[in-house]
């Protein structure tokens, strides 16, 4: 269940918020309170939040310094600001803070409601944009585009995407193209900046963190997916490249309910 955290230190304010989006949310969402910057900086310690809603204007930490004291956080909340006054300086420094809806008070219900919604919107966006950077590795993007390449290189990434699955090394690809070993080295290292052992296995392992994140397939089946003969091998590569077993990147990125059978 997602979390809502309202700041603010005007009792009534506050608890009509809470109110408000208690009876919007009807059970789906946990809604919190805190009564300053600094309650809620306390909570956020131990508690995660999905979006925040707080007052600019409050005693010893106002919300934007809260905000400020938070941007180095990992997956920080998406936040809307309100305010008692429309001052420039605090919107241009709430759209600095990633900020994704300033709203004056009095509150209108309606308003609000629109973007708490609008707010969610975006923490889903921003969670599903994270899932997908944890599946791709940016070395790879990078090199991923050829039309930078002279052919060989294009026909030899596009070898290696036909038969990524199967054992297969340098010489192989350099005789399928009709070069010599030597200078098909030289000249992949040169276009990709990588050797052809390296692009091999990162894109393999590409693949294999694609088959974790999405598909519920045994860990050995996936090793055999990407060309690797023995689990304990696949294994072994993964670790050394991301410092942690497949299994465990699994947990980490894969929601059991969006899984694909």
């Amino acid at each position: 269940m997602k979390t809502l955290l309202i700041v603010d230190d005007e009792p009534r304010t506050r608890q009509g918020i809470r109110k408000t989006l208690e009876a919007w949310s009807a059970g789906r969402f946990n809604i919190e309170t805190a009564a300053s910057g600094v309650e809620a900086l306390e909570w956020l310690k131990d508690h995660p939040a999905h979006l925040i809603i707080t007052d600019v204007r409050m005693p010893e930490i106002g919300g934007l310094q809260m905000l400020e004291a938070m941007q180095d956080r990992p997956h920080r909340p998406v936040v809307i600001v309100i305010s008692g006054h429309a001052e420039f300086d605090y919107a241009q420094k709430a759209i600095q803070l990633g900020v994704v809806e300033y709203l004056l008070k009095p509150l209108d219900k309606t308003k609000l409601i629109r973007a708490v919604e609008k707010a969610l919107e975006a923490e889903e966006e921003r969670h599903r944009i994270e899932r997908m950077e944890k599946l791709v590795d940016p070395k790879l993007l990078e090199a991923g585009e050829e039309a930078k390449y002279g052919q060989p290189v294009r026909d030899a990434i596009a070898y290696v995407e036909e038969r990524l699955q199967e054992a297969i090394g340098m010489k192989q690809v350099a005789d399928y193209l009709h070069l010599n070993a030597s200078y098909f080295s030289v000249l992949f290292k040169e276009q990709t900046g990588f050797t052809f052992s390296e692009y091999l296995t990162r894109r393999r392992l590409q693949r294999a963190k694609e088959l974790l994140a999405q598909t519920r397939m045994p860990i050995g089946e996936i090793a055999e997916k990407v060309g690797y003969q023995t689990a304990k091998y696949f294994i072994k590569v993964f670790k050394d490249s991301e410092s942690i077993s497949p299994s465990q990147y699994r947990r980490q990125v894969a929601d059991e309910d969006e899984a694909i059978q």
